[in-house]
């Protein structure tokens, strides 16, 4: 067989069934993807004759004789193809995992199919950008400002800094790199939803060649943990084993193989005896929490931070403002409803999985695919008691995370399996293992009563929430006390009432997602706004405007929080408001649609504090070079959420530099000091400050070395282009870094963040609608949404986060839905069933800013990256609402789901 791939033969031959994808990857061009292997989502597109392909498809044989052109070979020595260059044009990528695949297609596109871009992309999946900066791409317009003088960078479209590696594909993912003696780890997991493991058998699977290793309960710690990653490890019950010998839903880890391939590990899973005592399972929430339901962890107690295990409840939550009850009785209106909302998968297109070595120090290196490299290397220090100097865990570039990546669902296996071999092992879960045994967003039942007096104000609110954390209850206490809480605080009532209860079930655990229970409860409480201002004759906008919170105000939500470090660190919400309802009231094109159709606007705003309580911490690190540039060194991940970029600017702004003076290394624990996460809106408001703190004290000092050299006055100095100057006196930083090594003593300065006091942001979104009576279809007309995110540090990379956040929300709010059946088993386990939206399912949504500058965050600014995501179900249900005049309480909004009521109300 001989193979051409980028003009370069390869005498290769594929192993038998081998597609082309894992044989490109195996040759090295690592810019050949892995997204779903079924040909869903276009990650591993090439072109294969000069046509776009899905390579996991394609028979790696089938390429003899062929020409093969992977993102690596798309340029030329000369420079990008002019496709790349539109992209860095564009900045048509976040977190770029999809961006090679995306480029090979768009490249390839004759001037018919740029015609109708919905039908040509329909192979490429992007989980970030929402596609807008894609389509910009292809229209070959720029978005990013290329340069601009020293010290202005922050509050710019700067392009990130990766952008050159992603486009080119040499940026590199946790898969992205050659290992040698690499043992592959595979899964044996449940197929049932409870069961006891009375026997394991793996005598025949030992004996397959090429296993080093099958590791059961009795080969692992049986130290109790929980799989979500918090700075405080009080927030999460401790109800998980790496390992156990009870299985609690189908599809968690039973025993783990370890082998010189993935095939050997796979036959040796299917030649494992496990011998099962089935044991009562529960499905739905409302059941396991019924008296005398089986219990499903009954040795948990309140030591393990398990509210009542009796019950099947991991945590629960009770307060109250004033009196809801008298206050609904006596209300001009009052509205009472029952909302559900549904499973989602983040579906990040790079599934979890990574790396694990021992290196010649004995140092345990874990390379792996996370928002928390620091939280996990302290995990894994315990779990096998290690120090924490002989632990390492970094990740690289990351592909997607939405809050699913905060959480340790490998790196315990690969730990484990590389301190019992003493080889470099790999773990890569496949995409069904992604759906059927990671997590989920919360499914919750919410019912909701609101009252208000004549005048539109609120007179009570109540919540009352029930939330299915699956099997496990990582995350499960913090996001229902989230849930409860902004989402009313954001309202001025006297009277409140939340009543919340966690619930262990036998099915996929839920976690940690984009919003944290947010969106869940904002569906019910925003519909609630707008019933009751129905009633009233009241426009939402008002009705809003009447009872939101404004600086002075309290923002309350029960029980009584034990921190009151929440401020408003700027304020745009009446800003946000006017902006949307002025966007929506816009002259625009009336829908050429006929009477069938019906249509609606909505709207919904959402308040959340900018970062998790308790304490979120940063370290930075800068240094002068000896060329007059920097050294950045922070612990954030950059996973699309664009911290590289906007931590560069913070420094470069603060050092009267420019961003490409900016060298920035990240998200690796051996780089020393501390970070919790990039999570929970923290990214730019805690590490940016942590930045920020460093470049101000290294600023200090390089100004008073200068003024020592002149002896003058520190207090007469100030940084300028790239340089200390004092009147007419100038000393560039290449001679400071020179001063610096006569000296013998470096220039560097140290930052850190404790995430308090925190502040607020708030995002309103609206949406006009129409939906066919006929059929249930339902189409979007008009998408707005207004953020205030304090001083944007970038406005388009900022744009790019809120279109994200709107197109994955709709997804959810559309068509995104996991089904699981009366066994506890995931039914739709792949993109093919599942429904991502794909570039022609998403509108264009129109984003404004407020003009506001926070006073807590760096140089003015707050998070922008999760919130967009939360007020979009909520102004889409309003939307559907205010067109059909029905209230539909359970998302996802499909046509089958719409049209029974439509058929009720207007058939003829």
């Amino acid at each position: 067989m001989s193979l051409e791939v980028n003009g370069i033969l390869f005498p290769q031959e594929p192993r038998a069934g081998q597609c082309l994808r894992t044989f490109l990857r195996e040759l090295g061009h690592f810019g050949v993807k892995k997204g779903c292997d079924a040909g869903d989502c276009g990650a591993c597109t090439v072109l294969l004759d000069g046509e776009p392909v899905h390579s996991c498809l394609i028979p790696a044989f089938r390429a003899d004789g062929r020409t093969v052109t992977t993102i690596e070979g798309l340029g030329s020595d000369h420079g990008a193809h002019p496709m790349q260059q539109a992209f860095l044009d564009a900045q048509g990528f976040q977190c770029g995992f999809c961006t090679a695949g995306m480029i090979l297609t768009c490249a390839s596109l004759n001037q018919a199919q740029r015609t109708d871009l919905g039908t040509a992309l329909k192979g490429n999946i992007c989980r970030c950008t929402g596609y807008r900066a894609i389509e910009d791409a292809i229209l070959g317009k720029t978005n990013v400002e290329e340069r601009v003088e020293p010290g202005a960078a922050f509050g710019r479209s700067l392009p990130a800094p990766a952008g050159p590696e992603i486009v080119r594909g040499q940026a590199r993912y946790t898969f992205d790199t050659q290992v040698d003696g690499l043992l592959h780890i595979k899964l044996l997991r449940s197929p049932h939803a409870h069961a006891r493991i009375v026997a394991i058998d793996k005598s025949d699977a030992l004996r397959v060649p090429g296993v080093h290793a099958v590791l059961t309960h009795e080969d692992a710690p049986s130290i109790l943990i929980s799989t979500a990653r918090h700075e405080k490890d009080w927030m999460d019950p401790e109800d998980t084993r790496i390992l156990d010998d009870v299985v609690r839903f189908i599809g968690q880890k039973v025993a783990a193989v370890v082998a010189e391939s993935e095939a050997a590990a796979e036959e040796a899973c299917r030649r494992i005896k496990v011998d099962y005592e089935i044991l009562p399972a529960l499905i739905d929430p409302e059941q396991a929490m019924a008296p005398g339901a089986p219990i499903i962890h009954p040795d948990r107690t309140t030591d393990n931070r398990v509210a009542d295990a009796r019950r099947n409840l991991v945590a629960e939550t009770h307060g109250e403002y004033g009196d809801v009850a008298a206050a609904l009785a006596t209300s001009a209106v009052t509205y009472e409803a029952t909302f559900h909302s549904h499973r989602v998968q983040h579906a990040a297109l790079e599934t979890h999985g990574g790396l694990a070595w021992l290196d010649d120090d004995g140092v345990l290196n874990v390379r792996t695919s996370t928002q928390v490299p620091f939280l996990t290397r302290r995990a894994l220090s315990d779990i096998f008691e290690l120090p924490m100097d002989k632990v390492r865990v970094f990740c690289e570039r990351v592909g997607g995370g939405f809050g699913g990546k905060q959480e340790m669902f490998v790196e315990d296996i690969l730990a484990l399996a590389a301190l019992r071999t003493g080889r470099p092992v790999k773990l890569e879960l496949t995409r069904e293992e992604q759906f059927i045994a990671t997590s989920t967003r919360h499914p919750m039942r919410v019912n909701i009563k609101a009252g208000a007096d004549a005048d539109g104000k609120l007179t009570a609110l109540q919540l009352d929430v029930l939330s299915n954390t699956g099997a496990y209850g990582n995350h499960a206490g913090p996001v229902m006390f989230h849930a409860l809480s902004e989402s009313i605080a954001v309202y001025n009532c006297p009277n409140k009432r939340v009543d919340g209860f966690a619930v262990y079930t036998n099915t996929v655990p839920s976690g940690a997602f984009r919003g944290y229970g947010l969106p869940q409860t904002l569906i019910a409480v925003e519909a609630a706004i707008d019933e009751l201002a129905r009633q009233l004759g009241i426009s939402p906008y008002d009705m809003r405007r009447r009872n939101i919170v404004k600086p002075g105000d309290p923002m309350l939500s029960p029980p009584p929080s034990e921190f009151h470090d929440v401020l408003y660190g700027s304020y745009g919400l009446d800003q946000c408001l006017d902006l949307v309802e002025r966007a929506m009231q816009a002259d625009g094109s009336p829908p050429d649609l006929s009477p069938e159709w019906l249509i609606g606007d909505g709207v919904a705003l959402t308040m959340i504090d900018t970062v998790p309580p308790a304490g979120h911490f940063a370290d930075a690190t800068i240094a002068l070079n000896n060329d007059g540039g920097f050294d950045l060194t922070v612990g954030t991940a950059e996973f699309g959420n664009g911290t590289s970029t906007v931590h560069r600017q913070i420094a470069a702004t603060t050092l009267a530099t420019t961003v490409d003076r900016i060298r920035l290394r990240q998200s690796d624990t051996v780089h020393g000091g501390h970070d919790t996460g990039a999570y929970g809106s923290a990214g730019t408001f805690v590490a940016g400050k942590a930045t920020h703190e460093a470049a101000m004290q290294l600023a200090t000092e390089l100004k008073a070395a200068a003024a020592g050299a002149w002896l003058c006055d520190a207090a007469s100095c100030l940084l300028d282009d790239e340089a200390v100057v004092s009147g007419v006196r100038r000393m560039s930083f290449a001679e400071l870094a020179k001063l610096a090594r006569e000296r013998g003593q470096p220039f560097a300065a140290h930052g850190n963040s404790g995430g308090t006091p925190r502040s607020v942001g708030f995002n309103v979104q609206g949406f006009r609608v129409a939906v066919n009576k006929g059929t249930g279809e339902l189409r979007i007309l008009r998408s707005v949404q207004a953020a205030d995110a304090g001083i944007v540090a970038n406005p388009m990379q900022c744009r790019g986060q809120v279109e994200g956040g709107v197109a994955q929300a709709l997804g959810a709010a559309l068509y995104e839905e996991m089904v699981i059946d009366a066994d506890g088993r995931v039914t739709n386990p792949k993109f093919r069933d599942y429904h991502l939206p794909s570039f022609a399912d998403v509108p264009r949504t129109e984003v404004f800013f407020a003009e506001t500058s926070d006073t807590i965050g760096p140089l003015g600014a707050k998070s922008m990256s999760e919130s967009p995501y939360n007020p979009v179900a909520a102004a889409l249900g309003n939307a559907i609402a205010d067109a059909t005049g029905i209230r539909f309480t359970a998302p996802p909004f499909k046509p089958d789901r719409l049209f029974p009521a439509l058929y009720e109300k207007f058939r003829s």
